[in-house]
């Protein structure tokens, strides 16, 4: 991806998952010529199941992370949140292109999911 140069889009936005369990589901999925600065992803536990499983992680669309095909780089791996209890990962990252954040509860708890962060288009 080219450094931006010229007129663009800069967009504070939202992504939200309801009732959260074991699956994998993307926050954001990145498309061509957007960078994504993640300000904060906000879990909360809503079924009264401690869980320490929590996961978020990038899912790499560039060549030059992996060639050998797994291209998922871990924030957090089995991070804890209380019964009935909010964790939030306020630490700021940056995506571009055709990467995708993605998050998975490894138990059965029913977690809700709050991402908030900023798109830029510079097309």
């Amino acid at each position: 991806m080219a450094i931006p140069s010229g007129s663009g889009t800069e967009v504070l936005t939202v992504s939200y998952k309801k009732s959260l369990t074991n699956s994998v589901v993307a926050l954001i999925t990145g498309v061509a010529n957007h960078i994504y600065t993640v300000l904060s992803v906000s879990f909360c536990e809503m079924g009264g199941d401690a869980t320490n499983g929590i996961e978020l992680y990038i899912d790499a669309g560039r060549n030059d992370i992996s060639a050998s095909g797994n291209q998922d780089i871990y924030i957090l791996n089995e991070a804890q949140v209380g019964s009935r209890d909010t964790f939030v990962f306020s630490d700021k990252i940056v995506l571009y292109g055709t990467d995708a954040l993605k998050t998975r509860i490894s138990t059965s708890a029913n977690v809700d999911v709050v991402c908030s962060y900023i798109d830029q288009s510079w097309v």
